[in-house]
């Protein structure tokens, strides 16, 4: 049987959580970005400022330009967090068969529900609208890759102030002629040098793609060949992958004016440490290797990094490695741009500490009670001394 693949995107997910912390923004045009005087750019806005030509990545001075009644919200990231999960928990009380994208996205295998495609779709919409007061729009299909992009078209042809809602379903056997009018840029793997490569070939859509046979593709495209193909026929066996393997944790920040001064970045690179550690505790994860970026006002960009002896969840141990490659690496008063923080060589579950190792196990508990602070009353409850 064909199975029954949904693929879910909140809509402008960002600004829908801040409509239900401020009912007032409901049916504005706002965004949710950084200030224009920090470099800021929109990273998502109200479908009434989609009407204006506002964008998400758009700088945000050039959002302004276009819509100068734009109001402009910093973001609150723990807030969008805490509704993802809200989300995605509803989702797993459908399935077991999850794959969570993004914090917005998701992907689920309902086919083991007696129940028609689209009519899942319409109660799950309803019900994360009416449970949760985000909208949503779905694509519905035998695949994930038609599903995905039932979503993407379903969005592309609103036009109006409010958000979708759209529900695109692709019916089985459907997959290649739906496919065909669309740009071979819909397709998975296809970006603009494969987009140009296969335009100088005469192939702009998904259907002249789909008029080529597999072993042409794979003369000219390699291995890569065989995948278009198969897609654009709408051919796609990928399963719900249910975990992925993060491979790092980061967290990076553009300064609004280049920064000179040691104590300011030195307290910057803290802030970054203790969110990277934090992010790792959430998904009880540690890492090994510590590593930052260094950007210049001239846009020379570094990445350095250090191993430690062993994977490490704690502020106080990512921060020191950072610390030492700032200081290593940064010239004495070198201006800089952009600062950033990561882990990788990451690890799961987390490592087991030795009987004898009292103080990791008081600073893990001392970690813990200040992560359930800063969980409760917000990230400013807690700062460290000078």
């Amino acid at each position: 049987m064909p199975r029954k693949i949904i693929h879910l995107d909140l809509d402008a997910f960002f600004c829908a959580v801040e409509e239900l912390q401020n009912l007032a923004l409901k049916g504005r045009p706002f965004a949710v970005g950084g200030q224009p005087d920090e470099r800021g750019v929109i990273s998502s806005c109200s479908y009434a400022a989609r009407v204006f030509g506002v964008h998400s990545a758009m700088p945000t001075g050039r959002a302004l330009g276009l819509c100068p009644g734009l109001q402009v919200i910093s973001p609150h990231h723990q807030l969008y967090s805490q509704a993802s999960r809200q989300v995605m928990e509803r989702l797993h009380q459908w399935t077991a068969l999850v794959e969570q994208i993004s914090i917005d996205e998701a992907f689920l295998d309902l086919s083991d529900l007696p129940e028609e495609a689209e009519s899942l779709a319409r109660r799950l919409q309803g019900e994360i609208r009416n449970a949760l007061g985000l909208p949503c729009s779905l694509g519905v299909a035998t695949n994930k890759l038609i599903a995905k992009i039932a979503t993407d078209v379903g969005k592309a042809a609103h036009r109006s102030n409010q958000p979708p809602n759209a529900i695109t379903v692709v019916a089985h056997g459907q997959e290649a002629a739906f496919l065909a009018p669309l740009s071979v840029q819909s397709l998975w793997g296809v970006g603009p040098k494969t987009a140009s490569h296969l335009a100088a070939l005469g192939i702009g859509t998904i259907g002249d793609l789909a008029r080529w046979t597999e072993t042409d593709l794979i003369k000219i495209f390699g291995k890569n060949g065989y995948d278009l193909a198969r897609h654009a026929r709408g051919i796609d066996e990928s399963p719900i992958v249910t975990e992925h393997e993060a491979k790092s944790i980061s967290q990076e920040i553009t300064f609004s004016r280049d920064m000179s001064d040691a104590e300011r970045l030195r307290s910057m690179l803290r802030e970054l440490s203790e969110t990277v550690g934090r992010r790792l505790r959430q998904a009880q994860l540690c890492g090994s290797t510590v590593k930052i970026k260094l950007r210049w006002p001239d846009f020379t960009t570094l990445t350095r990094q250090v191993t430690l002896p062993q994977p490490t969840d704690q502020d106080d141990e990512i921060f020191t490695a950072a610390l030492g490659l700032l200081e290593k690496n940064r010239p004495a008063r070198q201006l800089v741009r952009l600062l950033g923080v990561g882990v990788s060589n990451i690890v799961s579950p987390y490592r087991q500490l030795s009987l004898w190792d009292t103080g990791s196990e008081k600073s893990r508990r001392l970690q813990t009670a200040i992560d359930e602070l800063r969980e409760k009353y917000g990230e400013d409850i807690v700062h460290h001394g000078k």
